[in-house]
């Protein structure tokens, strides 16, 4: 029993209770918290003023079935009601837009009394933000499911805010995608940005041009009706859908079956590796663009939003610098270099796109002095160079920073803003141009059974820095609030917490996890483009994710916890309770190697074995240091050096996993040499 408390002790610490009236997140524009609360119960029923139409009609079902969820109450009776009757009374001014568009206003105002709630708003996409709000704010005390008094005027800062999921380098089916749109309509979000095509395979049925699905897909396509399912999904839920297919590179897919596009003679195949490969298309040819004139003309047909998204990203030109009849035409046409001569192709693209009723979208590198002042830059490279952007006229989100991949914590992701102080210096008019900015989820280390884990709880954090006021900027308060998230996304079906130990298990071959549990509750996965530099062997799509740097979070709530219990420890503060914390966990973390060995031995956990050492190694060592700093007495300068080193071991990345409560073991060694006397 002793060892199970420490578990959830040493894996959870508690969460940090903020009033249940500002548990939201996005946090809104402007809150006022009144007396009393609402009742929420069985009889909850809603009522629609105003515009009415089919889409609130669903919006207001899918309210009151994620209701049911959050509070596992069934109605008594239809949930529909009359204005005089309602508890909740619903009221749009504006209908619909046919298609969902840019800039369509979002604001809302909730009012909400002990007798009854009122949500006003322009448009049904500002009651659907709304409704997720009272979602957010029902709370479960000694009189049962209610929400607080109230009164809020909400409105995002930005009108672009999306995640970008990338389908190509592996397949993600489309319930998957589905349960993600939920999850982003949660937390407020407007743009799925679909990232449909790349050198490891082409995702959408093309009746025109069937052998790119037919030869570069491995048979994982959506067809043109779950498209449109998606897309109709989607819009219920206030989302747009932007479509990108990559182009002139990564596009190694397209040549699978149809060479004759390519800078040079096939045959191709499907890439099973991750990069930056050669093959790009050929801008030389009217061929080439009389081919994506069919093709987008087509998919621009299927997906009904304004912008289409042609990639541009990092074309090397090695094929283009090799062919010496594009070279020929390169002199020709006076196109000094690959840089000109990719401009030209964007250039003639975006014409097509344009001929075809959308504005085109693309990575910073379709930036040209040229470049049409329509065109959506999509920057990769930073808020210089979406501000840089802005001067010149352009429009731009920011996914520098956002790039939910490269695992990075929460916080840093928050400290992320699309217009940071730097932008002080553009005009008022120039800010404009500044529209939000997307989370990028590339999909190289993802499969359907973790992809939800490496986009959610982490999302939330981007999207209330896309959608709250600027100054919206506590840490603290951010990770307390996202915990409360996580746990409501549970109810839409997301899988970020509830695979972790059916993962667990498989790895371990048992149902005894309890010690493999401890060591994934403390590591992460990697940073940044790490995985690939410390694999064994080149990665390749075929790769089974089945390890324990894939079962494990992005991000590890137990250590964040334990550093902070550390730094408080060490500040003098709370210094009897932090101590024990840190002690017990400490305890705990020492104490799970015996268990580990015990497990009967496999593949997958060779790799966890030094792991689990290293990590005792590094508890016996902090807790030796504990006891110096206890003591008040200085550690000798050479125990400093040997176990320093100890935690130099315990650092290093093993099994492609971080210990991530090194960092503040190594604090306690310090205190303990330099500081011991001062922590008393």
């Amino acid at each position: 029993m002793r060892i199970v408390l420490l578990a959830v002790l040493c894996s959870t610490f508690a969460a940090g209770q903020v009033h249940p009236a500002f548990n939201l997140m996005p946090q809104p524009a402007n809150l006022q918290l009144g007396t009393g609360e609402l009742p929420v119960t069985r009889s909850f029923s809603v009522a629609i003023t105003g515009r009415t139409e089919l889409r609130l009609q669903r919006a207001t079902d899918l309210f009151l079935a994620d209701l049911r969820k959050a509070t596992g109450m069934l109605p008594t009776s239809d949930q529909i009601s009359d204005p005089s009757k309602a508890t909740l009374v619903i009221h749009v001014d504006n209908p619909s837009r046919d298609i969902q568009e840019l800039g369509e206003d979002e604001s809302y105002v909730l009012e909400v009394s002990p007798s009854g709630a009122k949500l006003d708003a322009v448009t049904v996409l500002g009651a659907m933000r709304g409704l997720q709000t009272i979602l957010q704010l029902v709370n479960i005390g000694p009189a049962g499911f209610t929400v607080p008094a109230v009164t809020i005027k909400d409105r995002p800062r930005f009108p672009w805010r999306g995640l970008m999921i990338d389908v190509s380098r592996h397949f993600i089916p489309l319930d998957v995608l589905k349960r993600n749109i939920d999850g982003m309509a949660s937390v407020k979000l407007n743009v799925l940005h679909w990232h449909l095509s790349d050198n490891q395979g082409f995702r959408v049925e093309s009746k025109r041009f069937p052998k790119l699905q037919q030869m570069g897909s491995d048979d994982q396509y959506y067809s043109q009706d779950e498209v449109r399912d998606l897309i109709a999904y989607a819009r219920d839920r206030g989302i747009r859908v932007v479509p990108e297919f990559d182009m002139p590179g990564h596009s190694t897919a397209w040549f699978v079956g149809y060479p004759e596009l390519a800078s040079a003679p096939g045959p191709y195949g499907i890439e099973r590796h991750w990069g930056i490969f050669d093959p790009a298309m050929d801008p030389t040819e009217d061929t080439t663009y009389k081919f994506l004139d069919s093709f987008i003309g087509e998919m621009t047909k299927l997906f009904p939003d304004q912008y289409f998204h042609i990639g541009g990203d990092e074309v090397n030109g090695k094929q283009w610098s090799a062919n010496p009849k594009i070279q020929a035409f390169m002199k020709s046409h006076g196109i000094k270099d690959n840089q000109a001569l990719q401009a030209y192709f964007t250039r003639r693209v975006q014409e097509i796109v344009h001929k075809h009723g959308k504005i085109m979208e693309g990575w910073d590198e379709i930036l040209q002095p040229d470049t049409p002042k329509d065109v959506i830059i999509q920057s990769w490279r930073g808020q210089d160079s979406l501000a840089s952007a802005a001067k010149m006229g352009y429009s731009g989100l920011l996914s520098f920073g956002y790039y939910l991949d490269l695992q990075w914590p929460a916080s840093r992701h928050y400290a992320i803003d699309p217009m940071p102080a730097a932008s002080a210096n553009l005009s008022k008019e120039e800010q404009q141009h500044i529209l939000g900015g997307e989370a990028c989820m590339w999909a190289e280390y993802v499969s359907p059974e973790i992809i939800d884990s490496r986009i959610w709880p982490r999302m939330a954090a981007i999207a209330e820095r896309l959608w709250s006021p600027k100054e919206v900027t506590d840490i603290a308060s951010m990770y307390d609030r996202m915990h409360l998230v996580s746990r409501r996304l549970e109810w839409l079906g997301l899988t970020h917490d509830s695979n972790y130990e059916p993962m667990l298990r498989r790895i371990a071959g048992s149902d005894n996890i309890e010690a493999l549990r401890t060591i994934g509750n403390v590591v992460e996965p990697v940073k940044d483009y790490s995985r690939e530099e410390t694999a064994a062997a080149t990665p390749n799509s075929g790769d089974p994710l089945n390890r324990l740097v894939d079962a494990v979070r992005s991000e590890s709530d137990t250590a964040r916890h334990f550093a902070e219990a550390v730094d408080l420890f060490l500040a003098g503060k709370s210094k009897s309770t932090n101590e024990n914390k840190i002690r017990e966990c400490l305890v705990h973390w020492r104490d799970q190697a015996p268990a580990m060995e015990k497990l009967p031995p496999n593949p997958l956990l060779i790799e966890v074995i030094p792991i689990s050492q290293n990590l005792a190694e590094a508890a016996q060592t902090g807790l030796a240091a504990l006891d110096y700093v206890d003591k008040g007495q200085p550690a000798p300068e050479s125990w400093k050096t040997a176990e320093l080193a100890v935690i130099d071991r315990a650092a290093k990345p093993e099994g492609q996993l971080l210990i991530m409560v090194a960092p503040p073991i190594r604090k306690l060694i310090e205190a303990a040499v330099g500081q011991g006397s001062k922590a008393q």
